[in-house]
């Protein structure tokens, strides 16, 4: 990971918990908290990066649930289970999601479901459960993961680009209830993002090509960029945010 630009002192020693921290941008974020000092908790399907667990932090610092989000159950087991490890979670990124490919005529009743489950519901669910954590502290930050895809219209995947919408409905109304409380919730929309998975699956030279045409700033956006800003959503720096949906897309039009 490329060096972070910014430090927030505010983090070191605080509880996130990272859906879909295994891999892609997930993993950043997860080295990044680290790199600040804080406890991180992964609740991931797949197994970590290597490179995560060699993290000279990791030992101390990280603790890995094998979960499937889809399943509520799994979901408060897996989040009972980090919290008897580091306490009340302080820090949730709803990051996890799923961007299969598929056209509107292959999207059933089946595939609705399944994706809305891992790229919707699951950030209800998991705000949910750590609620009471962040009530009973009077502070906390939520952090969901959206996409500029349906800002844009981007074809190609309905479904996905429906339920990261339908994550921009859930910051604000969660923002309105829990802010009361202290507690702040905002939105992290990304643009098209040089991770692994997009590079081995969709990345093209005419494709990347037309991206940073319709780019401001004509350079790739890499998980470093999404996790710089991931940092300052739930730092302090940030405190008077709430219901705010931050776009990091190179300025596409």
């Amino acid at each position: 990971m490329n060096a972070l630009l910014a430090s927030y002192p505010d983090l070191t020693g605080r509880h996130v918990l990272v859906t879909g921290g295994a891999s892609g941008i997930g993993a950043v974020m997860v080295e990044a908290f680290l790199g600040q000092g804080a406890n991180v908790s992964i609740l991931d399907i797949a197994d970590p990066d290597e490179t995560l667990l060699a993290l000279p932090a990791a030992a101390k610092a990280l603790r890995v649930e094998r979960c499937d989000l889809r399943d509520p159950q799994m979901i408060e087991s897996a989040i009972a289970s980090v919290r008897a490890r580091f306490g009340a979670v302080e820090i949730l990124v709803n990051n996890a999601a799923r961007d299969d490919r598929h056209a509107l005529e292959d999207a059933n009743a089946t595939l609705w479901d399944d994706l809305m489950a891992i790229n919707l519901r699951a950030a209800h669910l998991t705000s949910r459960a750590v609620a009471p954590d962040m009530i009973s502290m009077g502070s906390g930050a939520i952090v969901n993961l959206s996409s500029n895809a349906f800002m844009l219209g981007l074809v190609g995947y309905p479904v996905y680009a429906t339920a990261k919408a339908g994550l921009v409905g859930l910051t604000k109304a969660l923002a309105r209830e829990l802010g009361p409380h202290g507690i702040r919730v905002n939105c992290l929309a990304p643009g098209w993002v040089m991770t692994g998975r997009q590079k081995r699956l969709w990345v093209t030279p005419e494709a990347l090509n037309d991206c940073l045409a319709a780019q401001c700033l004509k350079s790739e956006i890499m998980p470093e960029d999404i996790a710089n800003a991931c940092l300052f959503l739930a730092s302090s720096a940030s405190r008077m945010m709430s219901g705010q949906t931050l776009v990091v897309d190179g300025g596409r039009v």
